[in-house]
């Protein structure tokens, strides 16, 4: 599906009940890859500046909100415990708070809370890095609730689970690729989104070695020339699986090309334009082809590129394609080609962890430090401004009707003025 098509497509869905602007329905938002058609967005904010509302948070997370028409849904973590919190998006207040799961701990920076929810609009489904999976509806009802290890065994991550689920039509798609503390095998689940049944899973099988199983990433939605695929990266390889059966239908190898021990991936895939993006651990990025069966690996790749981030996904409009690393090092590269158009750009000094959005005409990437870069988009390398929270971050901002939504290890910010009113 091309593009400007895909976003009409997601801007009528996610808008159909409400005459505000868009809604960020998941991770990378209403389409999936970090990219919104928002506009009038603000450029500038401080600690106590430009900031409608902020919700005191118990702690970190590296779980982005999500938003629907009036209601914020937030992953928390609080001591050992795992929460859902609902929270008002006129004034920031929780309208209520449902019990995930115990056994909240560290997993180096992360903790059990990173895997983001995801919405239709009716019901909101959330994974915990405990493996409670959960569907409520807007009331805060509990639908149903799963424990994916034990029914299918312990996650064997090295540094904890963290993918968030893919929501397709009538299914979650979830991911659990491992192998750094298991020889159980790596497996794909799709799951009934309202009966909270297992439809079908598949084993994803690959020749990683050590901790290069593991995978943070979250699938990714491939629809191409009448096709719809699911694609998951991790394991040295990109895989697109029938969303129907779980088949296998091609496979992308390089993602390791050394076979070195601890090549985990982070960086999630995007799909822009039929293109797959797929991120490893720094080298490299890949560029391959929708369309492909078999083991396309040669026949459809597109480019590749060297100097990839590690934990950042990065964002493409589908000309521009922008990669930011840990360093807050910046390249723009030919979306299509591969080619540079500039880079290296080093941002303001910290470690980056969130990931890139991309809206009206700008990039906006917050580092660990609560500090974010907001980036004139094209051609040319420009910074716009500098706006620090001045709070430990991991997780990615989120944009709806007119705001950016930041969330800190100590607060949930509303940034700017929302353009339209509740209905």
């Amino acid at each position: 599906m091309p593009k400007l098509a895909a976003l009409a497509l997601a801007i009528l869905l996610g808008s159909a009940s409400t005459s505000q602007g868009e809604n960020w329905p998941q991770w990378r938002g209403p389409t999936g890859d970090g990219v919104s058609t928002e506009t009038g967005l603000p450029v500038t904010w401080s600690i106590d500046t430009n900031i409608e509302w902020s919700l005191e948070l118990p702690a970190w997370s590296g779980s982005t909100p999500i938003i629907w028409d009036e209601t914020i849904f937030l992953n928390v973590a609080d001591g050992e415990n795992l929460h859902l919190w609902a929270v008002n998006r006129a004034d920031g207040t929780v309208r209520w708070k449902r019990m995930l799961s115990s056994g909240n701990h560290r997993e180096r920076k992360q903790n059990m809370s990173s895997p983001s929810p995801v919405t239709d609009g009716e019901h909101v489904w959330v994974m915990t890095g405990t493996g409670i999976l959960k569907a409520f509806d807007f009331n805060g009802n509990e639908i149903w609730a799963r424990d994916i290890q034990a029914d299918y065994g312990r996650f064997g991550l090295n540094w904890g689970y963290a993918s968030s689920p893919l929501l397709h039509q009538n299914a979650l798609f979830v991911q659990v690729l491992h192998g750094m503390k298991t020889d159980d095998p790596s497996y794909v689940l799709r799951i009934d989104k309202l009966s909270g049944e297992t439809v079908w899973r598949i084993e994803r099988h690959t020749d990683a070695i050590r901790e290069s199983p593991d995978s943070y990433t979250t699938p990714a939605l491939l629809e191409h020339e009448g096709n719809t695929e699911i694609v998951i990266t991790g394991g040295d390889v990109v895989t697109g699986h029938d969303p129907a059966t779980g088949e296998e239908l091609w496979r992308v190898d390089g993602l390791n090309p050394k076979n070195i021990r601890s090549y985990r991936i982070v960086a999630s895939p995007i799909v822009v334009d039929g293109i797959i993006y797929a991120p490893t651990r720094v080298r490299p990025l890949l560029a391959i082809k929708a369309g492909g069966r078999g083991d396309i690996s040669k026949s459809h790749r597109l480019w590749s590129f060297d100097d990839g981030p590690d934990v950042p996904t990065p964002v493409t409009d589908g000309k521009y394609f922008y990669s930011v690393n840990d360093k807050g090092i910046l390249f723009c590269l030919n979306a299509k080609t591969g080619e540079l158009v500039y880079g290296p750009e080093r941002l303001a000094p910290g470690t980056y962890s969130g990931s890139p959005v991309l809206a009206d005409g700008k990039i906006y990437v917050t580092n660990e430090d609560g500090l974010t870069v907001v980036i004139k988009a094209g051609p040319e390398f420009e910074v716009l401004a500098q706006n620090d929270l001045e709070n430990y971050t991991l997780s990615s901002p989120a944009i709806s009707d007119g705001q950016i939504l930041i969330r800190t290890a100590s607060a949930l910010y509303a940034i700017g003025k929302r353009h339209g009113a509740a209905p």
